[in-house]
């Protein structure tokens, strides 16, 4: 007897449609029948993680490598498990079909004391919360299933944001009559109009000026716009930045690359190319308290030109329906235009900042480490860190070309970083993945290393151990005992979590067995995991700079 055709198909079908070849979650008895269309379809594979929070990092990862990702959870206990991940997705523009797993409907109607509710009949709570982190929500039932599965995914990517539909465990099984045809995305809406306007209003601003900049953020990279942004910098010889948040978006081997941009705590000479000039062309930039030392950015609102995904500022001037490509090539036409009446000023190439004092050769510390690693990535590498010291140190790196540098800056959720890296390796299993984390934050989701080597995964691990919040430290409490954590062995654990599975493991104290460590690593076959042990009090300059921003901030203002 033929197999039916099922709401589960149809939305597995549209996932394959759309580029997600992965499905991230965790089994839980209202999801159970849906999984088992998903490990027969022949496009999508099912990835098991260790626990709902983690299989959201993942998604979230792997979102920033593909056009959008999707994740399944159990009703209740598992959808809130993966609410923080979700929030972070839906505060970074990332494009996530969160599916739920839930009660048969009629047992919904009935108001019936399942398990994993609240026990009082009420079974839209959770899809409540939902609505404060995801951008359209959905119940399918046997009359909406295929217009609302289109309507979410259509949303997810048009707004680059998470998507909340939940299927109910009768609902998944109906059949329906045929496969879905190709799915037609919106396309955004230009306003010619608004667009003549602009122009007209960023040609008197730029007119008549002497020093121009631009500065990149990270809705640059949520809407694809590098290779305009490249081609631009690479016509149009204008000195540019990118923010921490938003690092990598221009080839920071270009000639016209400043470096990275963090306000205050920026190198001098950064700090005035993108400041001290007429005028500041901000593409995609979200000026947050961690990528601009406590929002130290002297950037004036009428000495700037703001580009955001559907609509460009000058000044305090709004004009609506302009889609970022189109305002981009616009200023690159414009700017060709006009690029004769600047003088480009000498640009130093950025370069890690010198050691404050000499330290001993053998001596492993920040400034040692991330010296070692610059030399260590490569092109076409993918760069994880965590909200630490980690991403600080890896703020002055210079990064080859066709790097991603992926950071949390904005949600900032510890521990982010590890289950991310496995979502990115799995979106692109050709590329090499690091990942530079923490002790303490990798306490958070270390489970994930034993559904990495599960699913014969290669990443590249640095441990910094240097025993506890060093991060927090630097802010608040140098001494106090809530920024201590628990000593573990992690070389160890892999006793554990490895298996049978082979992982390169390594405990590193020195320099030069860090030096010998990543010759073995630099085309490792296998996980390779290397602890490195540095001093508890040591941090990266930047970090030092911004600490002092962020524990101005929590001080009360009188």
């Amino acid at each position: 007897m033929k197999k039916s055709y099922t709401v589960a198909d149809y939305l597995l079908d549209r996932l394959a449609q759309i580029g997600i070849h992965h499905l991230f979650g965790v089994p839980g008895d209202y999801n159970l029948q849906f999984l088992d269309h998903v490990i027969s379809h022949p496009q999508i594979d099912w990835i098991g993680c260790a626990n709902e929070l983690n299989a959201s990092y993942a998604a979230d990862g792997y979102a920033r490598c593909k056009p959008a990702s999707a994740m399944l959870t159990t009703f209740g206990v598992g959808e809130l498990s993966a609410i923080n991940g979700i929030a972070g997705a839906y505060a970074e523009y990332l494009p996530i079909i969160h599916i739920i797993g839930a009660p048969v409907l009629q047992f919904q109607r009935d108001g019936l004391l399942l398990h994993h509710s609240l026990g009082d009949g009420d079974f839209e709570h959770f899809s409540r919360m939902a609505k404060e982190v995801s951008v359209a929500q959905a119940c399918l039932t046997p009359s909406n299933a295929e217009s609302e599965i289109d309507r979410l995914i259509t949303i997810a990517l048009s707004e680059h944001r998470p998507v909340h539909l939940v299927i109910p465990c009768d609902v998944a099984i109906l059949p329906l009559e045929s496969k879905p045809a190709p799915l037609v995305l919106p396309t955004n809406v230009l306003s010619n109009t608004s667009l003549k306007m602009f122009i007209e209003s960023a040609r008197k601003k730029l007119t008549g000026t002497k020093k121009v900049s631009v500065l990149a953020g990270c809705l640059a990279e949520r809407l694809n716009v590098q290779p305009l942004l490249q081609q631009w910098m690479d016509e149009v010889a204008l000195p540019h930045s990118a923010l921490l948040f938003g690092k990598g978006v221009f080839n920071e081997n270009h000639s016209n690359y400043a470096g990275t941009y963090i306000g205050a705590a920026s190198e001098v000479e950064i700090k005035n190319l993108i400041e001290n000039v007429d005028v500041t062309i901000n593409i995609g930039v979200l000026f947050i308290d961690t990528a601009t030392a406590g929002f130290s950015h002297k950037l004036p609102t009428e000495n700037c030109i703001s580009i955001h995904p559907n609509e460009a500022r000058v000044g305090h001037q709004v004009f609506t329906q302009i889609p970022m490509e189109d305002a981009i090539k616009a200023l690159h036409q414009l700017t060709l235009s006009l690029v004769q009446q600047w003088s480009l000023p000498i640009i130093n190439p950025p370069s890690l900042s010198p050691p404050l004092f000499q330290s001993s050769k053998s001596k492993l510390d920040q400034r040692s480490f991330w010296r070692e690693i610059q030399k260590f990535i490569r092109p076409n590498d993918i760069l994880f860190t965590d909200q630490g010291t980690s991403c600080f140190g890896a703020a002055e790196l210079i990064l080859p070309e066709n790097c991603k540098f992926v950071i949390q800056s904005l949600w900032a959720s510890v521990g982010f970083s590890l289950a991310a890296t496995f979502g990115a390796q799995l979106a692109e299993p050709n590329r090499r993945v690091i990942l530079l984390i923490g002790d303490g934050a990798a306490q958070f989701t270390v489970q994930e290393l034993g559904t990495m080597l599960r699913n014969g995964l290669k990443p590249i691990i640095f441990l910094m151990n240097n025993q506890g919040y060093t991060v927090e430290r630097a802010i608040h409490g140098p001494e106090q005992v809530y920024n201590d954590i628990t000593a573990w062995d992690w070389t160890l654990l892999f006793k554990a979590f490895a298996n049978q599975y082979p992982a390169f493991v390594r405990r590193i104290t020195e320099t030069e067995q860090l030096k010998c460590a990543l010759e073995e690593v630099a085309n490792c076959n296998q996980l390779a995991f290397i602890e490195v042990i540095l001093p508890k009090m040591d941090t990266p300059k930047i970090l030092d700079d911004i600490s002092i921003a962020l524990k101005n901030n929590m001080v009360e203002q009188r």
